[in-house]
This record gives structure tokens, C-alpha cells and sequence, in this order.
């Protein structure tokens, strides 16, 4: 799974909405494919790792894939049943913070029909709702 070698904070403040479009990454630069964003949300990496590991499985040795997102924000965690007070949690995982309009996967070296199927295997692994882009 993806995290951080280092972080400058180890905790974050979390903010409850994740506000406006992204402006970078959003065109396809790598690969031939791509699979947008079309929502906000928070990936884990365990998300992004299963979906990488089902296009991978898909494409079995056809092809490249790029990961366009990585999880650099912490998220934490208190234990079941603690009392209100006692401190901000322990850091539990690390998630990718994506905005509407963001390529998170890129895949080159298949046909159409292949990437299509490779990253809607992907979508179904992600919290958020995304579409195929195919780069000009």
C-alpha cells in the first residue's frame, strides 16, 4: 500500500467538505486512457491499491499502467468505546484527497475495449463516481 516515507505534520485538521474543481492533473499526460473523477471524496489506499491490482490483473502483461493520485493526508482513529476528551486519535491509514475532474489512473499499451473493461474493473473499487477520458 501507498504512504508517506515523511510527513511534516503527522496530524492533520480534517475540514468537512472538500470545495471546488481540480486544476492540475486533469488531462490525460501518460498513458493512451484514463480514468476521471467526476466527485469529491477522500481514497484510501487500500482502495487505490485494489484498484490497481484489478486493472493489473485484467491486462495481465499487456500494457502500462500510472497512478495519478497518492495518499499523503493522514486520517485517525480512536479505539471502540473511548470517552469523549483523551486527545486526537492515532494515525489509522492515509488517504488521496480528489476533486471533481482529476485523471487518477492512466493506462497505455491495450486497445479500447481493454482499457475500458481494465478501468471500469478500477471504478468499481472506488468510493466516487468516475468516466473514461481518451487523451487527443
Amino acid at each position: 500500500m501507498l504512504v508517506p516515507k515523511k510527513v511534516k505534520h503527522r496530524k492533520w485538521q480534517r475540514t468537512d467538505q472538500i470545495k471546488g474543481r481540480a486544476t492540475r492533473t486533469t488531462t490525460v499526460a501518460f498513458g493512451q486512457y484514463g480514468l476521471k473523477a467526476q466527485e469529491s471524496g477522500r481514497i484510501s489506499s487500500r482502495q487505490i491499491e485494489s484498484a490497481r491490482r484489478a486493472m493489473t490483473r485484467f491486462v495481465q502483461r499487456g500494457g502500462k499502467i500510472w497512478i495519478r493520485i497518492f495518499p499523503d493526508m493522514p486520517m485517525t482513529t480512536h479505539g471502540a468505546e473511548m470517552p469523549m476528551g483523551k486527545g486526537k486519535g492515532a494515525v489509522d491509514h492515509y488517504v488521496a484527497v480528489v476533486r471533481p475532474g482529476v485523471v487518477m489512473f492512466e493506462i497505455d499499451g491495450v486497445t479500447l475495449e481493454v482499457a475500458k473493461q481494465a478501468l471500469r474493473l478500477a471504478a468499481y473499487k472506488l468510493p466516487i463516481k468516475t468516466k473514461l477520458v481518451i487523451k487527443e
